[in-house]
């Protein structure tokens, strides 16, 4: 099911820039990035540095950033490098989303020289930074049940506490950790500071949790044990650094989108041709009614999905906001992807729980965004009070 890369009379389908730029992605892919060696590197459990090293020459790490910094692009180029590499090395597509938190991040806080560099450097592929928001008792409560500490000192501050979940921090230079400075006072989400930390610390450990999908980027526990940072370690301004934060969560939902439209994507396209060619009963399996009719329902839900996303990106890229929008295209991409790799395992029987075709590794990675960068249940929840105006259900 390769969709056709644009459409003049389809007014969401890509700009003929746009389509250049997927074509110019998918044939890095398909050169660097074949399904033998995603396989390899998932099996290994390595972050693919060749395939970032080529990112980076291409642009692709840069996109929307600063134009002082490297940058260039929007968005919209950012949702189409995340759907062609989901489609194939998932993890890479994963990293890239948290890629891109950390330089809106540093776009909007940057204010020394240092961080600066930083940031031309992420751009360039030279470093790589991990973003820490987590922790072990809380969830989408991050901010009221936040535990780790930063104390003012007289050489800079003194942090203590742990963080989980924080994608790529094995392999990160410097990670940016939320700390809580101050009470909250009559918002929860006051009172928490940014600071970039670098990953030689002393006092800072950083664990590998093992997981079920994305192989090819580690998740990790960071444990902040009397760390010291220099004052200037700020980004931002003091308590204010989760407020800061927030004004990624919109883009990094929309990531999350294109991410769970090219798991989909790619897990239809196995189906489809695993159903085309295997014959049962003297036919092809695509040929019967039952799996022809879930075929057709998966790529109407990528499309949907798609739809719902495009709308979003636009607004985000004209300056707009597109909250509710942009949870919509969430949680309908990540539940297709979900839906069609599992009904996609299903197509292909005993091949599809095989270690040497792919679906079940969209099976184990798409999982992931069925609950990040928020759950679907709390998306709902959210939905309910902001879009139709319901009462806050939790």
């Amino acid at each position: 099911m390769r969709r056709e890369l644009s459409d003049p009379n389809d007014p969401l389908g890509d700009t003929a820039e746009g389509a250049e730029f997927r074509r110019a992605v998918r044939a890095l892919i398909e050169r660097e990035s074949p399904p033998a060696r995603v396989s390899e590197m998932d099996e290994a459990e390595t972050f693919d540095v060749h395939l970032h090293s080529r990112l980076a020459e291409m642009g692709v790490l840069g996109l929307d950033a600063p134009e002082w910094a490297g940058g260039s692009g929007d968005v919209r180029d950012q949702l189409i490098a995340i759907e062609e590499l989901a489609a194939g090395p998932t993890s890479i597509a994963a990293f890239l989303i948290s890629h891109y938190a950390v330089v809106k991040v540093l776009a909007s806080t940057a204010s020394t020289d240092d961080q600066r560099r930083l940031l031309e450097d992420l751009v360039a592929g030279r470093k790589k930074v991990s973003f820490a928001l987590s922790e072990p008792a809380s969830a989408t409560d991050v901010a009221r049940l936040m535990k780790t500490r930063a104390v003012a000192i007289e050489d800079g501050w003194l942090l203590n506490g742990q963080k989980m979940w924080t994608s790529g921090a094995a392999l990160a230079d410097a990670i940016i950790v939320l700390a809580r400075t101050s009470e909250s006072g009559r918002s929860p989400i006051s009172g928490i500071t940014a600071f970039l930390v670098p990953k030689e610390s002393v006092g800072l450990e950083v664990r590998e949790i093992p997981t079920f999908g994305i192989h090819g980027m580690s998740t990790c526990e960071v444990f902040l044990r009397d760390v010291v940072i220099p004052p200037d370690a700020v980004l931002g301004d003091v308590d204010e650094g989760l407020r800061q934060v927030f004004a990624t969560i919109n883009r990094e939902g929309l990531n999350a989108a294109a991410a769970s439209i090219g798991v989909a994507r790619g897990a239809l396209d196995l189906a489809i041709e695993y159903a085309s060619n295997r014959e049962v009963f003297e036919k092809p399996i695509a040929s019967f009614q039952v799996p022809q009719h879930w075929m057709v329902d998966a790529a109407i839900s990528i499309e949907a999905a798609r739809s719902l996303m495009t709308r979003a990106a636009i607004i985000e890229s004209n300056g707009g906001r597109s909250d509710s929008l942009a949870s919509m295209a969430k949680l309908v991409a990540s539940e297709a992807a979900v839906e069609i790799a599992t009904k996609g395992m299903q197509v292909m029987g005993g091949t599809g729980y095989t270690r040497e075709v792919p679906m079940q590794r969209y099976f184990r990675d798409g999982r992931l965004w069925s609950f990040s960068p928020l759950t679907n249940e709390m998306v709902r929840n959210r939905l309910g009070e902001q879009l139709l105006g319901l009462p806050r259900s939790y």
